[in-house]
C-alpha cells in the first residue's frame, strides 16, 4: 500500500512541474449548511483537473524505464489531457486511447497537448484493456488512470496541501471515479489527522465503489448516461479498494439533477467552473444522505473543470429547472386575438421574464378553435413556480407543466 513518505516524495518530485492550487473559503456554502466550507480548486490546475499530479508523479519516477518509446494511456479526457501534459514537460510520445464516447473537447484538448488520441471501447476498462495490449506489444509504458501506486501517491499530494492550509479540518469530500484520488488523499489525511473524515461521492448513474464495498470487492456495474462523465468508472481498482475499505469513511451517491445544480451554484455563488464530477462533492454536501455533524469544517476537492461548452449548457438549464429559476408549461387558449396577450400580461403581472414562447394552433389534440402557448419562463425559485401556476390556474387557464 502507498505511505504518507510515498505522498510525501511524490510532492517534492512533481513539485514546480505542477500548480499548488489554491484551498479558498466560501461564505454562501457555509451560510448555507452551516459549517465552515473550504474549496481545493484543481479546476486550475494545469490541464484544468488533478490528473496530471498522478501523471507526472508516474513518468518522473520512471524515466529511465520509459525510453524514448514512451508511454501510453487510457482515459475518458481528464486523464488523457494529464498524461500528454506529463510526457511533453519529458519530451516523451504519448499515446491515449479514449472511450468512442469521450467528450470532442478532451480530445482535441488532448492533442492539442501534443498526444495521439485513439478512440477505440464503449467503456472506461475496455479502452483500458485495449492500451494495456497496444503497450506490451509495442514496448511503450502503460500509465494506469487510477490503478497504480505513483498516480496514487500524486493525487495524495492535494491532502499534503489541504492540511497544510487548513490543518484542522473535520472532513474531505473526493469524487470517486476508478479510486485513484480518494484512495492518495485518504492515505495521507488519516497518516497526518487520524480523526479527519473522508467521504467519497459518486454518481448513482455508476455507483462502483459503492458495489465494491457492499459485496466486499471490486465489481464491475452496469452504467448510464451521466454529466459526471469523468467519475464514470464501471470497476474500481484493486489497489484503491483496500483503501477505500478501510479508510474512507462513507460514500455518498448523487443525482443528475444535483450535480447540474451543483456545477450552477459554483458558478453563480463562486464564479467557478467545475465539471459535473468537479461538483460531485457540493451535491452530496447539500443533499440529506452524509453523516456531517452540523459546524463542521470541511473542504471539498472540486476535481476539475473540463467540460465542453454544449453540455455547460445542457447542464446549467438542467440546474436551473431543478432550482425552479426556470419553468416550463403548455397553456390552452381559445383561439381569440387577444388571447395570448391576455396570457402574457397575466406573466408580466406575476413578474416572470420570458425566455422561449411558441404559439401554434394544428396539434392533433386540440379542439377546433384553440390554440396552444408552449413556454419557459424565468422565475425566482419554486414558490415563484408556484405563486405563476396558481394565478393561471385562478384565471381559469388549463396549464400542463413541463
Amino acid at each position: 500500500m502507498v505511505s504518507l513518505a510515498d505522498i510525501q516524495n511524490a510532492a517534492r518530485i512533481i513539485q514546480g512541474k505542477v500548480l499548488r492550487t489554491p484551498l479558498v473559503y466560501s461564505p454562501a456554502f457555509s451560510e448555507m449548511t452551516g459549517s465552515e466550507i473550504y474549496l481545493k480548486l484543481e479546476n486550475l490546475q494545469t490541464g484544468g483537473c488533478f490528473k496530471v499530479r498522478g501523471a507526472t508523479s508516474k513518468v518522473q519516477s520512471h524515466l529511465a524505464e520509459i525510453g524514448s518509446k514512451g508511454v501510453i494511456a487510457a482515459s475518458v479526457g481528464n486523464h488523457a489531457q494529464g498524461v500528454a501534459l506529463a510526457a511533453r514537460a519529458a519530451n516523451l510520445p504519448a499515446t491515449i486511447i479514449m472511450p468512442v464516447w469521450a467528450s470532442m473537447a478532451k480530445q482535441e484538448a488532448t492533442r492539442n497537448y501534443g498526444a495521439e488520441v485513439i478512440l477505440k471501447g464503449i467503456s472506461l476498462v475496455e479502452s483500458i484493456e485495449i492500451a494495456q495490449d497496444m503497450a506490451a506489444r509495442s514496448g511503450r509504458t502503460f500509465i494506469h488512470p487510477y490503478d497504480d501506486p505513483d498516480i496514487i501517491a500524486g493525487q495524495g499530494t492535494i491532502a499534503l496541501e489541504i492540511l497544510e492550509d487548513a490543518p484542522d479540518l473535520d472532513a474531505i469530500i473526493v469524487p470517486v471515479g476508478g479510486g485513484g484520488l480518494i484512495a492518495g488523499i485518504a492515505i495521507a489525511a488519516k497518516a497526518i489527522s487520524p480523526k479527519i473524515r473522508i467521504i467519497g461521492v459518486q454518481a448513482r448513474a455508476c455507483p462502483s465503489a459503492v458495489e465494491a464495498i457492499r459485496q466486499g470487492h471490486p465489481v464491475a456495474v452496469e452504467e448510464e448516461s451521466s454529466i459526471a462523465d469523468a467519475i464514470m468508472v464501471t470497476q474500481v481498482g484493486d489497489s484503491d479498494f483496500p483503501v477505500l475499505r478501510d479508510y474512507v469513511d462513507e460514500i455518498v451517491l448523487v443525482d443528475e439533477d444535483q450535480i447540474a445544480a451543483a456545477v450552477l451554484m459554483l458558478l453563480e455563488r463562486k464564479r467557478i467552473l467545475a465539471e459535473g464530477a468537479g461538483a460531485v462533492p457540493l451535491a452530496a454536501l447539500l443533499s440529506p444522505t452524509h453523516h456531517l455533524a452540523k459546524k463542521s469544517k470541511v473542504a471539498l476537492v472540486i476535481s476539475g473543470g473540463n467540460v465542453d461548452s454544449l453540455l455547460l449548457d445542457r447542464i446549467l438549464h438542467k440546474g436551473l429547472l431543478m432550482h425552479g429559476r426556470l419553468m416550463r408549461l403548455h397553456v390552452d387558449l381559445k383561439d381569440s386575438p387577444d388571447s395570448l396577450d391576455r396570457l402574457l400580461d397575466l406573466i408580466s403581472r406575476m413578474q416572470a421574464g420570458i425566455v422561449h414562447i411558441r404559439h401554434f394552433h394544428n396539434e392533433r389534440d386540440l379542439p377546433v378553435g384553440c390554440s396552444r402557448a408552449e413556454l419557459e419562463l424565468e422565475t425566482r425559485g419554486i414558490d415563484h413556480i408556484a405563486k405563476i401556476a396558481n394565478a393561471l390556474n385562478d384565471a381559469g387557464y388549463h396549464i400542463d407543466l413541463k
